[in-house]
């Protein structure tokens, strides 16, 4: 085998491209079920790839299940739904010592956050407890039970959903738990052409049976290593800080983004870069995931928010306002 060859496939150009056709691919085969925004397809590949834990608020019907089991289907993953209710306990989520009375000992029982993928649906309906049993999963890739500490699967990858304040039965998630979310975004409802597209496509077997399997969890393992090791220039690093810093400052914001903030865009804009084949981050990339690497971890002033402002358009409205580095 030519050496050159081999060393042209491990430099960071070469990763990069795999990353990207990695992308593609995942986006295609998750269309092929969800029919919508193309930018929430596009950011919840993001975060699959960047590891990139996401929580998805909208309305129940618009495809947060479908897109959900889509990309997990098409990335090859293992995959886990967990549907929160007010009486769902923490046991019932990271598992729990059960009597094996052949073996007359305690067992541990597997909980159902142990797989690749795990779609967390209706996050905010269940209690405060069960709610902070996540932050261990999220932060650590591993669950503490009884004592025992328990490693999740490799690449782990968690995707919550919630509805919007107001329904009813929902317990708002807390500010230390929404600030381990990587990315949030909306789905929204479908324009008229994609709603008649859904109809067109419907079966009695359901959207999925169009999704073919494009990646292994070996792929998705290789890309992270690629993203994690996207250059991130000095300059740019000083626009993500400046671009948090405006956050704080804010008479419209309450609550600022916090340093996890912006660490959590620098590696969104990381994977954003990837993604595209490159491997360095540029100021547009930081600029096209901002919103949804910031909007959940701020927390808007009750003026701002008696006047309609939003969260989303606030956070772009501030990068727009960023000076941008040049000669990047």
């Amino acid at each position: 085998m030519d050496n050159t060859n081999v060393a042209d496939a491990g430099s960071p150009g070469a990763r990069a491209a795999r990353t990207a056709d990695l992308a593609r691919r995942l986006e295609e085969a998750a269309s092929a079920a969800f029919v919508g925004s193309r930018r929430s397809v596009r950011l919840a590949v993001l975060a699959l790839l960047g590891g990139l834990h996401s929580l998805v608020e909208d309305i129940p019907g618009v495809g947060k299940t479908t897109l959900a089991l889509a990309l997990a289907k098409a990335a090859g993953l293992s995959f886990s739904r967990i549907q929160f209710t007010p009486d769902l306990l923490p046991g019932d989520v990271l598992g729990m010592n059960v009597w094996d009375s052949a073996a007359r000992e305690f067992v541990f029982k597997p909980g159902p956050i142990n797989a690749n993928f795990v779609l967390a649906d209706e996050m905010n309906r269940a209690s405060p407890r069960t709610q902070a049993a996540f932050l261990e999963a999220m932060q650590e890739g591993g669950t503490t039970v009884d004592g025992r500490t328990v490693s999740l699967p490799s690449p782990f990858f968690l995707l919550a959903t919630q509805n919007p304040q107001g329904f009813g039965g929902t317990f708002p998630l807390p500010e230390a738990e929404l600030d381990r979310f990587g990315l949030s975004f909306s789905l929204g409802y479908p324009s008229g052409d994609d709603e008649s597209e859904i109809l067109r496509r419907w079966k009695e077997d359901g959207p999925l049976s169009s999704v073919l399997q494009v990646a292994r969890a070996e792929d998705l393992a290789e890309a992270r290593q690629t993203i994690a090791s996207v250059a991130v220039s000095a300059e740019l690093r000083d626009y993500i800080v400046r671009i948090v810093r405006a956050t704080r400052g804010n008479s419209d914001i309450r609550l600022g983004a916090s340093p996890r903030a912006a660490v959590s865009l620098q590696h969104a804009a990381r994977a954003v870069a990837a993604s595209l084949g490159r491997s360095f981050a540029i100021p547009e990339d930081v600029e096209f995931v901002a919103p949804a690497a910031l909007a959940h971890r701020v927390f808007l002033s009750s003026r701002a928010r008696l006047s309609g402002s939003d969260a989303v358009a606030l956070i772009a409205a501030l990068t727009s306002e960023t000076a941008k580095p040049t000669g990047l």
